[in-house]
């Protein structure tokens, strides 16, 4: 068969626990671990955090059986999300939230249509595994929910974070 099509080649990650190096300094140098990242989601309407690891692979309840699109159009009338990327990290002092970062997010359930701008999201992780703080762009309900949440799950961790997160979600 002159025709044959050759199968396509999967593009993947591979999540390193740990020290990625191992104590080699060859593969996996400047890899970044998925260990220490989790996904918040904050319900705006109904002023509730909570926690889902499956949007870790776009697989949580929130986006479940909805079909996503990156026109606002589509899922018009629908629920106001937070999507926030929390990176945990330690220093001196202990554990700390180091990247926090939220992505927007409109699901309705009634047109099972979404709104999400899937870039926007994965770098906004990356940043967030990056030890930034991207959160003033969010509505101050929602900030402030937010910091409630991560001063009530581990306020250590709250008071070993940085004066950026306390002042970009408290001011």
């Amino acid at each position: 068969m002159a025709n044959e099509e050759k199968p396509k080649q999967k593009v993947g990650f591979t999540i390193i626990k740990n020290d990625p190096t191992g104590g080699h300094k060859g593969y996996g140098i400047g890899s970044l671990s998925l260990e220490n990242v989790s996904p918040l989601f904050i319900d705006v309407k109904e002023e509730e955090a909570f926690i889902d690891i499956g949007a870790m692979h776009a697989r949580s309840e929130v986006e479940r059986g909805i079909k996503f699109t990156t026109n606002p159009e589509d899922s018009a009338g629908g629920k106001d999300y937070w999507l926030v990327w929390i990176t945990i990290d330690f220093n001196p002092e202990g554990p700390y939230y180091a990247g926090v970062a939220a992505c927007e997010m409109v699901i309705n359930r009634e047109k099972r249509r979404g709104y999400k701008i899937l870039a926007d999201h994965v770098n906004r992780m990356d940043k967030s595994m990056k030890r930034k703080i991207l959160v003033d762009h969010m509505d101050e309900p929602s900030k402030r929910l937010l910091a409630e949440y991560l001063e009530t799950h581990n306020s250590e961790m709250w008071n070993n974070s940085s004066k950026q997160l306390h002042t970009d979600l408290t001011e």
